[in-house]
């Protein structure tokens, strides 16, 4: 963790969008264990408050929630006021929305909900929180992206889009941001043992992570590269599926593998 230890300077507080179970919470959690203070961001504040109560008391730092709906226009405002005095080092970006199914068997309205949660908050996350990150010539920014992104999907098309955008991104920021001084990373996950996931595919893919897994391996590659594919199955997948196979060839494998998902 020597990596992620160089960046525990960047501001005594972080920020996790998407943070009230599973992948979120295990950032949450992380960053706590760590010593940062964190302002954690979720769509339902039940079991939001229940994870902030729960690590504060456990790690013996502050965890302020703000339950709002990212997908909302006033989101950066709400941000803004709630990270209002606050030096925000870290801002992890992990909130997703994503649906299955042939993209025109949904309503429009739900990819707009998935380019206003996956494309247009982590946007407005950026906007608001690196600025000052540029300012002070420090900060660490994580997107959670996806090997969903790398190709492809069929059954997934607008999330997979979303996650391409995701982490062409991270790899630009990366190259932008770094001279001065702020660090970028997209995490390239692939499954993860989340309630979404048990809930839409209701069985473990190869190279299936936990949580804590995904976030280990993506502070683990702070400050060494642009992108960290958790796990070694998932890693050798995204070498075969975007080095070795033909594109159409690695979207017909992506068809397939999601041909058994629950519509939702």
């Amino acid at each position: 963790m020597a990596a992620f230890r160089t960046h525990m300077p960047h501001g005594p507080w972080a920020v996790v969008a998407g943070a009230s179970e599973g992948l979120g919470a295990a950032w949450v959690e992380a960053l706590a264990r760590r010593g940062l203070h964190v302002l954690a961001i979720g769509r339902r504040p039940k079991p939001l408050e229940e994870t902030a109560q729960r690590l504060a008391a456990k790690h013996e730092v502050e965890v302020r929630t703000l339950a709002a709906d990212l997908a909302e226009p006033g989101f950066a405002d709400r941000l803004a006021a709630a990270g209002s005095g606050l030096e925000i080092g870290t801002a992890v970006y992990n909130a997703a929305f994503s649906f299955t199914g042939l993209l025109l068997d949904h309503p429009p309205q739900d990819a707009q909900r998935l380019v206003d949660v996956n494309v247009r908050g982590p946007l407005a996350l950026i906007h608001q929180l690196v600025p000052a990150m540029v300012e002070r010539r420090r900060g660490t920014v994580i997107l959670m992206s996806s090997l969903a992104g790398n190709q492809g999907g069929p059954g997934l098309a607008a999330y997979a889009a979303s996650k391409a955008f995701t982490t062409s991104l991270a790899e630009s920021l990366h190259a932008e941001l770094r001279p001065v001084g702020v660090d970028v990373l997209a995490c390239v996950a692939g499954a993860v043992r989340t309630p979404g996931y048990a809930a839409t595919v209701g069985r473990d893919a190869p190279g299936t992570l936990d949580p804590d897994q995904v976030v280990e391996a993506a502070l683990a590659g702070l400050g060494r590269m642009a992108l960290v594919t958790p796990g070694r199955t998932n890693k050798l997948a995204a070498l075969v599926m975007r080095r070795v196979l033909p594109r159409a060839t690695a979207t017909a494998i992506m068809g397939r593998a999601t041909k058994g998902f629950d519509a939702s």
